[in-house]
């Protein structure tokens, strides 16, 4: 075994092969078995790690632009005062009905 490999914590070889080629990498054992979780029995290797790296991150960054847009918005705080009251009212009906 080569010197550089038996000093590295690997344990795991992925091979893919297909009629075109066949690729070697070499993975971490904490690596290697989130693969294979998130691959379960119907997915490839391939397709794991081809979804990672399409799938945009989830960062909330999304979300962050537009926290505190409605802040001192007074269509806003109307709205929030009729739904208050009108959920108010429903909670009242409910119980005549529980």
């Amino acid at each position: 075994m080569a010197s550089w490999l038996a000093d590295t914590k690997l344990k795991y070889m992925y091979i893919h092969m297909n009629m075109y080629m066949a690729r070697t990498i070499m993975v971490s054992n904490k690596c290697y078995e989130e693969l294979k979780k998130r691959k379960g029995d119907n997915k490839s290797f391939s397709d794991v790690i081809i979804e990672g790296l399409t799938k945009a991150p989830k960062t909330g960054e999304g979300l962050r632009k537009f926290l505190g847009v409605l802040k001192d918005d007074k269509e806003y705080d109307e709205i929030m005062a009729k739904s208050k009251k009108m959920w108010a009212e429903w909670k009242e009906k409910a119980k005549e009905y529980a």
